[in-house]
């Protein structure tokens, strides 16, 4: 499963925001815990001076260079890179620290905000400038009373969300200013995705054609309306099946789905990997060591899935492959081969 982790400031600062440097945050965690996915139920903010780092959010990688900005929200699973050789400060805040006028203008809880901002032309200055004063005020020693100083930090917060929400563009240069009816259609999909995966169904209860959100959603989003829809259902998918322990019928009863069967279908089409494998390769790289070994067991032995059940082999030995801890999608009577349990036996992981 992965972990979810809360907001823990350290004991003496200030309530709903921290500031740290990355080399801080090495002292605080392992190597192996950083390595992981994680999901916050906070803000973070990254930004570099030096180095650069690769991250992971919600299963898409980006690499971010001194200067550009990572906002991950919460909710988002999160997983760092190697961060040995990056040098850069973190800001850390709840989602209720900032007021709501804030809140609303910096869209904090837009779940479709990108998450890598790069700085437009002297903005690069004036966010540097912003966080060096948030920096700075939640490190000093100050004689203020504790709500003073916390409403200092939460004003200078506002300014540094602000500045980034409105003078920076997504890192990859398309920042279109979205129309009523691709916010309304977005709106709609992330309220009612569980419940239909009809674009029809969604024209219909906004007034709109399928081809004019369509429209709407290709030049908003880069993707068509349908598209739109089937990625965040998957998205869904992804985080319950690498997060929870749900079963895939489960799941598919969560979202929407009248059986695991044509679920795992959808699934397959959309990501090239059935629900059970893309779980297993989301915990492998969970309890994998920084090194790239996988964690073993208490016994020594590698650790399997929860999921796993034994499948007999009546009449032959396994394989040296099968010998291994080896991950596969190859398709069997019994399932895809995952791994060796014990003897002649290895594990047959099913999709229902």
């Amino acid at each position: 499963m992965i972990p979810e982790l809360a907001f823990t400031p350290p004991v003496g600062t200030p309530a709903g925001v921290e500031v740290l440097a990355l080399a801080e945050l090495r002292t605080r965690i392992t190597p192996r815990q950083l390595a992981g996915p994680n999901r916050h139920d906070f803000h973070v903010l990254l930004t570099l001076t030096d180095g650069s780092l690769r991250q992971t959010v919600d299963f898409t990688a980006y690499t971010l260079r001194p200067g550009s900005w990572l906002w991950v929200r919460p909710g988002q699973v999160h997983q760092w890179g190697d961060i040995t050789g990056a040098i850069g400060t973190l800001f850390l805040f709840e989602q209720d620290f900032p007021d709501p006028a804030t809140a609303a203008v910096a869209c904090l809880d837009d779940p479709y905000a990108p998450v890598v901002r790069t700085p437009l032309g002297d903005a690069v200055d004036v966010l540097h400038t912003a966080a060096r004063h948030l920096d700075r005020e939640f490190h000093a020693a100050t004689r203020m009373p504790v709500d003073v100083h916390v409403a200092v930090l939460r004003h200078l917060l506002a300014v540094l969300v602000l500045r980034l929400a409105h003078l920076t563009s997504p890192a990859d240069g398309s920042a279109p200013e979205p129309g009523s009816a691709y916010l309304r259609f977005r709106d709609a999909v992330e309220r009612d995705f569980a419940r239909t995966r009809r674009l029809d169904d969604y024209a219909r209860a906004l007034g709109y054609s399928a081809r004019t959100l369509s429209r709407a959603t290709l030049a908003a989003a880069g993707v068509g309306a349908k598209e739109f829809i089937d990625r965040r259902v998957v998205l869904e998918a992804k985080r319950l099946l690498a997060h929870g322990e749900l079963s895939a019928s489960r799941i598919a009863a969560q979202l929407g789905f009248s059986s695991a069967t044509n679920f795992s279908k959808y699934f397959h089409q959309r990501t090239g990997q059935t629900p059970i494998a893309f779980r297993h390769s989301a915990r492998r790289d969970h309890d994998r060591d920084v090194d790239g070994n996988l964690a073993l067991s208490s016994t020594g032995g590698p650790r399997l899935s929860p999921f796993c059940r034994p499948v007999v082999l009546a009449d032959r030995e396994p394989t040296p492959e099968q010998r291994r801890l080896v991950w596969s999608q190859a398709d069997t009577t019994e399932g895809s081969v995952c791994g060796l349990l014990t003897g002649n036996a290895y594990c047959g992981c099913h999709d229902r």
